[in-house]
């Protein structure tokens, strides 16, 4: 809020200094019309014994803000004010805070501010009373046998002002700079509407006894201390709200209200802040095998060595599951926040101890940086998941946000649905790129996708698959490139063209339960034999589930289609998945082709491949070969075909069909041997 924000950082100095001024001048004030300064009655001895039992409740509340929520000292300093006037009333408040603050002397400074505030709230009240015409004294108190009509009004006036006051100035001096209210203070508002509430029952109340029967003021020692254990039971309750019942770490609803305020601080100083979202790998396969009990210790364990791995101001919370989040309210730079959080999933991926068995968990985490990627702590998390998923995908451990990869920008969902709409409307077409040996033999055709957006022109594959996959039009988008393509070649094999093709799917599809009989259905659906289909995969799709990925895959071979294993040298396990995977076919991914004749660890990398390949019984494909030299040099290597735009380029369906004509092929005839072909554009 602006008026906190406004605030002048003093005010606590100046707090205390107008309290001393006026409990100097009060007393002062009072000696020199020759008042006492407090009762010595029977009163005022059974008042000091109330006070006592009080200041031994408060100090026995162990580590609670006593003076934020309780309702035994203002009930108490409230009746004082309305029998004997506002110099008594000063003084048992001075005597509470003073005893009170001695007791937690590591706290004195923050009880002197309280007591101060405290005092003025008095003061207020008081005034409130004289404006009404009540002014009481030691001498003179304001019975109840005074109390008329009006009482009805000016008891709780002064109550409410004195409250008000008090806990206004205090929310005003020790309140976050926050744009929102947040849920603590929330409650901490209904929690003094219960000390209001308190006040208006109890303090006149003590006012009667002290006035006419103040030997049993002691008495009311028990319900001011049941009024304070009621308000504590509540403030725990709302603490509770903001806290993980497992591990003892703060909850979203905290992170997010902790994250608004030191949003407005960074705002404030123009620095930066940052937001860590970390999620454990795989940690499911961890409950299911040893329970979720299990799982339970484990996430203590988790929890404790976050908390040992953060650095200094550093904060963090669990949001649920196994994913755990970390504010950094002061980042020097993005790179400094990447920097820690590498820090934090190296921490959490040393081995833990559960009963004797050594597990190792990793973590994945995702960066987002204010004010460069959002202005809003709901912004600010939403692209830290983002980010944390791009790193779970990848298997990088940790990523920074990157609006290019995120599919939920504005632009990018007006995207989406017109790409579903396209979908629809049958308006994406697929073109189709040649797989062609070194004797001229056409060895299959790979389908692309391609989309011409009335407004956008073409759009990049890249960026509208990329967002297929993250908002789940994936299975849709792979639903129609399989019909799609299963006509065509339906239509070529009528027309002699027998020509395989291929089709990539997405690690989500080879995920989904059934794909495996769904291909199949389309293909008899079609007339087309299995072994004209040929899916591309990725070693991707054993790292989310193995078992639904292989059972998928071998559904798939079993019935006739052929599996191709496509960006081959550019995942992190492919020599171990490569034996997992049931595939005839290894492509090399263009990254390692592009530089072949240029330089020579490339080149090496490309013959270990062939050899490996050719060793497990695979067919090596080349992607991306555009010029002669490294057809030359792939050839003798001992690759087996090549694909780029040396060959062809991507072409519609009627182009392909003429090329095809032109060469006169089919799937098992080869064509006499000839020089490579001419780059066709």
């Amino acid at each position: 809020m602006r008026l906190l924000a406004a605030r002048p950082p003093a005010l606590p100095v100046l707090v205390v200094a107008a309290a001393a001024l006026a409990l100097i001048g009060g007393v002062v004030r009072v000696l020199w019309e020759g008042h006492a300064l407090f009762p010595g009655s029977t009163a005022g001895w059974s008042f000091a014994v109330l006070t006592g039992c009080v200041v031994a409740h408060l100090v026995t509340m162990g580590r609670d803000r006593w003076w934020g929520g309780t309702g035994s000292g203002p009930a108490l300093t409230l009746a004082i004010l309305l029998l004997h006037g506002w110099v008594p009333a000063l003084l048992v408040s001075l005597a509470v805070v003073a005893l009170v603050g001695a007791a937690r002397r590591h706290k004195w400074r923050q009880a002197l501010v309280h007591g101060a505030i405290d005092l003025l709230g008095i003061g207020v009240a008081s005034l409130a009373l004289a404006v009404c015409g009540v002014c009481p004294s030691v001498e003179r108190p304001w019975g109840p046998d005074e109390w008329s009509l009006a009482a009805v009004v000016e008891i709780p006036l002064a109550a409410a002002l004195y409250l008000l006051f008090t806990r206004g100035l205090q929310w005003f001096c020790f309140a976050p700079r926050t744009r929102s209210l947040p849920s603590t203070l929330r409650t901490a508002l209904i929690r003094q509407g219960l000390v209001g509430v308190a006040l208006l029952g109890i303090a006149p109340l003590i006012a009667v006894v002290a006035y006419h029967k103040p030997l049993t003021l002691p008495l009311f020692a028990v319900p001011l201390i049941a009024l304070d254990s009621t308000l504590r039971i509540a403030r725990a309750r709302a603490e509770e709200q903001l806290r993980d019942p497992l591990t003892g770490l703060p909850n979203r609803l905290w992170l997010l209200e902790r994250a608004w305020a030191a949003l407005d601080e960074a705002e404030r100083t123009a620095s930066r802040s940052a937001l860590v979202l970390i999620d454990l790998d795989r940690f499911r396969s961890v409950n299911d095998t040893l329970g979720h009990l299990a799982g339970d210790r484990l996430l203590l364990q988790i929890a404790e060595r976050l908390r040992a791995a953060l650095p200094r101001g550093a904060e963090a919370a669990r949001l649920g599951g196994d994913e755990f989040a970390v504010l950094l309210p002061v980042a020097d730079s993005t790179t400094s926040a990447q920097r820690v959080a590498r820090g934090l999933v190296s921490a959490l991926g040393s081995p833990l101890d559960l009963d004797g068995l050594t597990l190792v968990l990793e973590a994945s985490a995702g960066v987002a940086v204010y004010p460069d990627h959002a202005t809003e702590a709901e912004g600010l998390l939403r692209r830290a998941d983002v980010a944390m998923y791009e790193a779970k995908r990848d298997r990088t451990a940790v990523e920074v946000y990157e609006a290019t990869r995120d599919g939920n920008t504005p632009d990018r969902l007006g995207l989406l649905a017109d790409l579903r709409r396209a979908l629809d409307a049958g308006e994406v077409e697929l073109h189709y790129q040649p797989k062609v040996g070194f004797d001229g033999t056409v060895s299959g055709l790979e389908a692309l996708v391609r989309w011409v957006h009335p407004e956008r022109g073409r759009v990049p594959p890249d960026e509208f698959i990329a967002i297929a996959e993250t908002s789940g039009l994936m299975p849709r988008l792979t639903e129609y490139v399989l019909e799609t393509a299963l006509a065509q070649v339906a239509l070529w094999r009528s027309g002699g063209l027998t020509v395989p093709v291929a089709v990539n799917v997405s690690p989500r599809d080879v995920h989904s339960p059934g794909f495996a009989g769904a291909v199949a259905a389309r293909l008899a659906r079609h007339g087309v034999p299995p072994g004209a289909l040929q899916l591309e995969i990725t070693e991707h799709v054993l790292l989310e589930d193995p078992q639904q990925a292989a059972d998928t895959l071998a559904g798939l071979t079993g019935h006739g289609v052929k599996m191709s294993l496509d960006d081959f040298g550019t995942g992190y396990s492919s020599l171990v998945h490569l034996r997992r995977l049931p595939v005839s076919e290894l492509k090399i991914d263009r990254s390692f082709v592009a530089r072949l004749a240029v330089d020579t660890e490339d080149a090496e990398i490309v013959r270990c491949t062939v050899d490996l390949a050719h060793s497990l019984g695979l067919l090596v494909v080349a992607e991306g070969v555009e010029d002669d030299e490294t057809w030359e040099r792939l050839r003798d290597l001992g690759c087996d075909a090549v694909q780029g735009w040396l060959v062809a380029a991507a072409m519609p369906p009627g182009e392909t069909t003429a090329w095809l004509r032109a060469r006169e092929v089919s799937v098992n005839r080869a064509l006499p041997a000839a020089p490579p072909p001419a780059h066709t554009p």
